[in-house]
């Protein structure tokens, strides 16, 4: 995984139409938030969205890829993320809508998280 704070700050320019976002460097990688929530990740010039049942056959269906990684017996493991679809790349409203998108798909995770214990 790795980071660049060059893509951050393209990330921040294509998606200005979201409203204020937040990078925070995380393992390697980067979290973005809005509104408090994760609801993307940046990894090798990669923008992976937060996906759930609400979103993740739209995303599915432009091609976009799911996030894997191989733990450490082998097995491949797939996480709630999807890439941007390529569409979106050059084209700043799609983007957005995306990333709203994502951000939904967030706020419906965080509406079920059952509280910490203290």
């Amino acid at each position: 995984m790795a980071y660049d704070p060059a893509f951050g700050d393209w990330v921040r320019e294509h998606l200005a139409g979201l409203g204020p976002i937040e990078i925070r460097p995380m393992f390697g990688a980067a979290s973005v938030y809005a509104d408090g929530l994760i609801f993307a990740l940046l990894d090798d010039g990669v923008i992976w969205l937060k996906a759930d049942d609400g979103n993740r056959a739209a995303l599915a269906d432009t091609g976009a890829r799911q996030l894997t990684y191989a733990s450490k017996d082998g097995k491949v493991m797939a996480m709630p993320y999807w890439s941007l679809p390529d569409s979106a790349v050059d084209d700043a409203d799609e983007a957005v809508r995306w990333a709203r998108s994502s951000l939904e798909a967030a706020r419906r995770k965080a509406a079920v998280r059952k509280p910490r214990k203290r």
